[in-house]
C-alpha cells in the first residue's frame, strides 16, 4: 500500500509540469477567448458586453465575408482528404514493401515537414511567379502560353495554388504515420494472404487498409483540423487575397484583430475555429466507428 502511494505521488509529480503547461497555454487562453468574444473590445479601452452579437455578425455581416472563408477552409479540408491522404497511403504502401532505398525515400518525403513554413512559402512564390516562375516558364517552353496565369493573383486559381504547397509539405507527414502503421502489421498475416493467392492490390485492399484503420482515422482528423486552422502558408503566399479568394477563418481572424483592432470579433472567430475542430474530430471518430461496426 505504501509503495502504491509513493508511485502515485511520483506519477503526479512527473505529470504536474506538463499539466500546468497544458492548462496555461491551451485551456486558459481558450476560456479567455470565449470571454473576449462576448465583448466589443478594441484591445485597449474597456470593452462593452454584447453577448452573442459577435457570433451573429459572423454570418450576417456582409462586409466581413466569414461564410466564404468557411467554405474555403472546408474545401481545403475536402481536398486534403481526397487528394493528400490517398497519395500518402500509396507512398506508404509502396515503401513499406521494401523497395530499394526505402529509408532514403522515407526521409526524402518527410523533409518538407521539417522545413520552415515561411521558407516553403517563399519557395513557392518563386515557383508561381508569373514572369520567371517554374510553372509559367515550363508552359511557355511547351508552347502553352495561353495556360500561363498569375496563379496567386487570380481569384479562380489562388485557393488551389495555395493548396498545392500544403499538399507538398504535409504528404510526407501522413505518409510516415501510415508507413509506421503498416510496418507494425504482422508479416504472418501478409504471408498467409499471399499463400492464398492475394495479389498486391488485394493485399492492400483487404489486409493493409482495414488493419490500418486506426492510423487512417488519426490522419483524417489531422488533415481536416489542420485545414480548418491553416494560417501561416496562406498568410505568406496570398494573405487571403486576391479579393479574399483564398481567405480562411484564421487569416480573417488576424486581419480583424491586428488590422482593425476588433479583438472581440476576432476572438469569436477563434472560438468558432476551435468548435469546428472539435466537432469534426468527434464526427470523424464516430464515422470510423460506424464503418468498423
Amino acid at each position: 500500500m505504501r509503495n502504491f502511494r509513493q508511485n502515485r505521488i511520483a506519477v503526479i509529480l512527473f505529470l504536474l509540469p506538463a499539466v500546468l503547461l497544458f492548462v496555461g497555454i491551451i485551456i486558459i487562453p481558450i476560456f479567455l477567448s470565449i470571454n473576449y468574444s462576448l465583448y466589443k473590445w478594441d484591445g485597449i479601452t474597456e470593452g462593452t458586453f454584447v453577448g452573442l452579437k459577435n457570433y451573429i455578425d459572423l454570418f450576417t455581416s456582409k462586409s466581413v465575408g466569414f461564410p466564404k472563408t468557411l467554405r474555403n477552409a472546408l474545401l481545403l479540408a475536402f481536398l486534403s482528404v481526397v487528394i493528400q491522404l490517398p497519395i500518402s497511403l500509396f507512398l506508404a504502401i509502396v515503401l513499406a514493401r521494401g523497395v530499394k532505398g526505402e529509408k532514403f525515400f522515407v526521409g526524402l518525403f518527410f523533409t518538407p515537414v521539417l522545413i520552415s513554413t515561411v521558407v516553403i512559402g517563399q519557395l513557392w512564390m518563386k515557383i508561381y511567379n508569373p514572369d520567371y516562375g517554374l510553372i509559367n516558364a515550363g508552359l511557355r517552353a511547351l508552347g502553352l502560353d495561353q495556360w500561363t496565369r498569375v496563379w496567386l493573383g487570380d481569384q479562380n486559381t489562388a485557393l488551389y495554388a495555395v493548396f498545392i504547397p500544403i499538399l507538398w509539405q504535409y504528404v510526407g507527414y501522413h505518409m510516415l504515420l501510415m508507413y509506421a502503421g503498416i510496418k507494425n502489421i504482422s508479416q504472418e498475416i501478409n504471408e498467409a494472404a499471399i499463400m492464398d493467392g492475394a495479389s498486391g492490390f488485394s493485399l492492400a485492399r483487404y489486409i493493409t487498409i482495414p488493419l490500418l484503420r486506426p492510423v487512417l482515422q488519426v490522419c483524417v482528423v489531422f488533415a481536416v483540423t489542420g485545414s480548418l486552422k491553416a494560417f501561416d502558408l496562406i498568410y505568406v503566399l496570398t494573405n487571403g487575397g486576391p479579393a479574399h479568394a483564398s481567405e480562411v477563418p484564421s487569416t480573417l481572424m488576424v486581419a480583424q484583430i491586428f488590422g482593425r483592432n476588433k479583438y472581440g470579433f476576432g476572438s469569436a472567430i477563434a472560438v468558432f475555429i476551435i468548435f469546428l475542430c472539435f466537432f469534426f474530430a468527434i464526427l470523424i471518430k464516430r464515422l470510423f466507428k460506424v464503418k468498423e461496426y
